[in-house]
């Protein structure tokens, strides 16, 4: 006769009212393996056995082994019997340290060229977790509309039932695309209808689907230096060669485009309010843009990110406005008239491109959420919007002014001031000789945030400077935070005049 398998005395709760049998058995059983009394890989008994040495039912011991089964933590053997199984769930199952593998991975992973150049510092998005001033982009969060708001994502989300979850426009609600074409068409100029409009969750969206549509590896395509932050990674990733071009009082330099590279396929601009210069493209070179695309069957993507708040004179119209090509793509966003968490976005694509346009963004996401579209269609719709833009208009007013005054006061004649007539932010030339790197460390010291010029640049510029956001700061903050940017500046001042 074999040796019976024995197990280790089982404490089982079997006579505590209220726990079945078989959940007590299985407890001992699950308490034992995983405090080591009975060993990974070893044998058990069988069913009649152990029920008889823990003086039970078989059929207790056998619900007990199935529950164990099925999670893992024994494995039968046909032939063999039944053993504790050498990987438990738990294995799988608890929160590792940062420090602990789960799974081997190879020391070099593939990736491609422009992935292998990506790391946490090149990340043109990043931003430190406090919000200080000069925080450029941003808009006043602070009197962001909340209760109304509150209020219209409710109702949409009463009214969002049945088949209007399930009827879903890839190029977005329509009532919210009748609304910004309306929009458009009276404060922006645009030529469009709702047809046109195609709803994304950002800008950035917007242009890596044009770009993936107009650009094949190697095309060249014409770029603002110093330009946005987030183009320059994008068209790289695409493969393409970019062409950066210069801004002076007039914008973006058409000419030196033409002269440099007039097979160019693709032009990225910000007519309005040149981003991070603050410029306007004059009219002679907007015509000469739009005049280049047709000749050259080149594509022209319009960033109108921040054009509805302009302090000197009535907002300008649009670049698309004046295309009677169909070579320009107008896009906007409500990050900035509004607020970045909303991830709301409009494009509006030309008739030659519409219908590659839609079947890209079903590929590329499907579509954009609806819920928060219904929203601001109603918000919209019932004149909030063009009522909110209006307050801002007002309140940025006051905040550039504020900050205007104080770098007079703080600076002086040692910086200049550029840009400030329009849009969230404004730049300041520093001193020739003066790093504008060097005075973002500065800067950082006393607790104050800038971007450097030449971050945004593919080119060295003739001099630093530093472009500084107001709206999302009242304008005491702003006048404490200049006060500290004189302080911080100041040996770099006096080092530039010594030398």
């Amino acid at each position: 006769m074999s040796r019976r398998t024995r197990v280790p005395e089982l404490p089982m709760p079997l006579r505590e009212q209220g726990i079945p049998k078989h959940r007590a058995a299985y407890e001992a059983l699950r308490n034992a393996i995983l405090e080591g009394r009975l060993q990974r890989g070893g044998r058990l008994p069988s069913t009649r056995d152990l029920a008889q040495q823990l003086g039970v039912a078989r059929g207790t011991v056998v619900a007990a082994f199935e529950q164990l089964a099925a999670e893992g933590y024994i494995v039968g053997r046909q032939g063999s019997g039944t053993f504790v199984s050498r990987d438990l769930p738990e294995a799988w199952l608890e929160v590792k340290s940062p420090g602990t593998k789960r799974l081997a991975r190879p020391r070099a992973p593939h990736l491609s060229r422009w992935a292998a150049g990506l790391d946490g510092s090149s990340n043109p998005f990043r931003r430190s977790g406090a919000l200080r001033p000069f925080v450029a982009h941003l808009p006043a969060l602070d009197v962001f509309p909340h209760d109304l708001w509150s209020r219209m994502v409710a109702r949409a989300a009463r009214r969002a039932v049945g088949t209007r979850l399930a009827d879903i426009d890839i190029r977005g609600v329509r009532a919210l695309r009748e609304a910004i074409a309306e929009h458009l068409r009276v404060a922006r100029g645009v030529s469009c209808s709702a047809e046109h409009v195609i709803v994304t969750p950002s800008v950035q969206q917007a242009l890596d689907i044009t770009a993936r549509l107009v650009l094949n590896p190697g095309d060249r395509a014409w770029m603002e230096d110093p330009g946005y932050v987030g183009v320059r990674p994008l068209l790289e990733c695409l493969g393409a060669e970019l062409i950066p071009l210069p801004i002076d009082h007039g914008g973006l330099d058409v000419a030196a485009g033409i002269e440099r590279a007039p097979d160019a396929r693709f032009a990225y601009v910000t007519p309005a309010h040149q981003a991070p210069l603050g410029v306007t493209l004059s009219i002679d070179r907007r015509l000469a843009l739009l005049d280049w695309a047709a000749a050259h069957d080149a594509w022209i993507f319009e960033d109108d990110y921040d054009s509805e708040f302009r302090y000197e004179g009535r907002p300008l119209a649009a670049l698309q406005g004046l295309d009677g090509a169909g070579v320009v793509i107008h896009a906007g966003s409500f990050s900035k008239t509004m607020s970045p968490a909303l991830r709301l976005a409009y494009v509006i694509v030309p008739d030659a491109l519409l219908d590659r346009f839609i079947t890209a963004k079903s590929v590329l996401d499907r579509f954009t959420p609806p819920l928060v579209q219904a929203a601001l269609a109603e918000f919209m719709g019932e004149g909030h919007f063009v009522s909110h833009l209006r307050r801002m208009r007002e309140l940025y007013a006051e905040r550039r002014a504020a900050l205007l005054e104080a770098i007079a006061s703080e600076l002086g004649g040692a910086v200049e001031v550029i840009g400030s007539n329009a849009g969230l932010d404004l730049c300041m030339w520093l001193p020739p000789g003066v790093d504008d790197r060097a005075a973002v460390d500065a800067l950082a010291a006393h607790s104050v945030v800038a971007t450097p010029l030449s971050s945004l640049a593919m080119r060295p510029l003739p001099r630093g400077g530093l472009l500084l956001g107001f709206a999302a700061f009242k304008p005491a903050r702003l006048r404490a935070a200049v006060a500290a940017m004189g302080a911080a500046l100041a040996p770099l001042l006096r080092a530039r005049g010594r030398a």
